[in-house]
């Protein structure tokens, strides 16, 4: 039965509930005599008789309680009050990984942070023998000190576990947990289940790599890597497919990073990473771009291959906007000496790199997206000159890709699965419409913007004032999808890109 709050479990207050699931709910307490606040998750009352369950909640209690890692959900007690067994762990304040996704893909650098993070998390319990077996979005949580893993309630441990002794093994579930087959019971979240786990073969530590796979393509598509309709298509393209490369849905994904998904998500376990540590490895060199495997791929009209290392790209485009400002200001001002400028983030910032940053039509000012001290993505400005530093505008949480107006005095961006403009100069917001997986926007004399709301949309138009969006009609039925559209000075008309993967030779740049 649900706990109210103010009641008690043993020393710890309740409070409020924060989620409930198979095995019971887990509730916001304070210890009274420790004077924290702890998340309380009790073992619900109808399963409260059932041993099996029973042993596998302590089997969790155990599972957590080995694991001192920051990246870890501590435990901090155990306990029996009133006929009702409990668990109490570290309250973590933050958000699911699941509900930043609802809002889109997270940035190149963001996203291999994160899993890096996780990455040590993992690798930290398979050292301990622990096989997590439920690794999703759900379960991890964002905080402002990074990542922190959730829920080992389906844990496994290896028979060589240092933790295995006579009472701990594993626990199978009955048929309202999950379907049985002949060999045994498939346990964990489907979309995010190892081919050898839907056959419900015997799950090791190459499970939570699959995962893990399917976790890490979600963080930078914004998309899970296996979809489907029901259940049993869901588990058809996990044991049959796979997910589209990920240059096709974000194109300044690193080759390197596209390979070490792919062997993550290979359906022969023995085809993937050899452990957890090993992804790792793999995942720090990419992040510390430490060699020409880490660049992207892109494709010409002609259909050949060009490499490009991203950041290299990035740093080209500051340049150029470096570069144009000195040319206006060589132009208005002849007499004035040459100079160039850094153009930094504020102290405590960091830029989101994957990211290119918009100079104004004017040539003045600079727009770029950065991450705060607290980890936060915001829009910043500043004039380019030497004087001044950026500024963050204000409710521009998850900004993404801004592009301005063409008199300068307002910007369009993405942000929270939202197509937003912002005056400059008054801080006025105004949301256009909905855009959850956003590939670019433009914006022209008119005062019509041009975007891409989605990675499989083909560009809409529509007033910068607000209304309906429209689908932009193309010169060809049936021609290529682009995205990051950008009008040429006539106002008219637009380039668009067309990463056509399946169609090299039909690739490149349209107007």
């Amino acid at each position: 039965m649900a706990l109210s709050a103010g009641s008690s479990v043993g020393p710890y207050e309740i409070l409020s509930p924060l989620g409930a699931g198979g095995m019971g709910e887990v509730y916001r307490a304070r210890d009274t005599r420790l004077g924290r606040t702890v998340a309380i998750k009790v073992l619900a009352a109808h399963v409260s008789a059932d041993p099996d369950r029973r042993q596998r909640f302590q089997r969790e209690a155990r599972a957590i309680s080995s694991l001192n890692h920051p990246h870890i959900c501590t435990l901090h007690d155990v306990g029996h009050h009133d006929g009702i067994d409990f668990l109490v762990m570290e309250y973590v304040d933050g958000e699911t990984l699941a509900a930043r996704l609802a809002t889109g893909a997270l940035p190149i650098v963001q996203a291999l942070a994160y899993a890096i993070q996780i990455t040590e998390a993992l690798d930290k319990a398979h050292q301990q023998g622990i096989v997590h077996r439920d690794l999703k979005p759900g379960n991890v949580m964002l905080t402002k000190g990074g990542v922190k893993l959730l829920d080992f309630g389906l844990a496994k441990l290896r028979a060589d576990s240092p933790l295995m002794d006579a009472s701990t093994r594993t626990i199978p579930l009955d048929a309202a947990h999950g379907p049985r087959t002949g060999e045994g019971t498939i346990v964990g979240t489907l979309q995010y289940m190892a081919p050898e786990q839907l056959e419900a073969k015997e799950a090791d530590a190459r499970a939570d790599i699959f995962a893990f796979g399917a976790v890490l393509y979600e963080m930078l598509t914004g998309r899970r890597a296996f979809e489907g309709t029901s259940q049993a298509s869901v588990i058809s393209a996990i044991m049959s497919s796979d997910p589209p490369a990920l240059g096709a849905l974000q194109p300044l994904t690193p080759p390197a990073l596209d390979r070490v998904i792919r062997t993550c998500l290979s359906k022969d376990r023995d085809d993937r990473w050899a452990s957890m540590h090993d992804v790792l490895l793999q995942l720090t060199w990419i992040a510390q771009d430490k060699s020409a495997g880490a660049v992207p791929t892109t494709v010409a009209p002609n259909g050949r291959r060009v490499k490009l290392p991203w950041h290299i790209a990035i740093t080209a485009v500051t340049a150029a906007a470096i570069l144009w400002a000195f040319i206006l200001n060589r132009s208005t001002a002849p007499d004035a000496p040459a100079h160039f400028l850094s153009v930094l983030p504020p102290r405590g910032t960091s830029l989101a790199t994957e990211e290119a940053p918009a100079i104004s039509p004017d040539g003045r000012r600079l727009a770029f997206v950065a991450h705060d001290a607290t980890g936060r993505r915001l829009l910043y400005t500043r004039p380019l000159d030497d004087a001044t530093t950026a500024q963050p505008l204000a409710n521009t949480d998850g900004a993404s890709l801004p592009f301005w107006s063409p008199n300068s005095q307002s910007i369009g961006f993405f942000g929270q699965g939202k197509l937003k403009r912002i005056d400059v100069a008054t801080g006025r917001l105004q949301t256009l419409a909905d855009s959850g997986g956003a590939r670019g926007g433009t914006w022209n004399q008119a005062n019509v913007i041009v975007f891409v709301p989605q990675p499989n949309d083909g560009p809409y138009q529509l007033s910068a004032d607000g209304g309906e969006a429209r689908v932009v009609p193309l010169d060809t039925a049936g021609g290529p999808r682009g995205w990051f559209p950008s009008f040429l000075p006539d106002g008219r008309n637009f380039l668009l890109w067309a990463p056509e993967h399946n169609e090299p030779e039909n690739s490149g740049v349209y107007v």
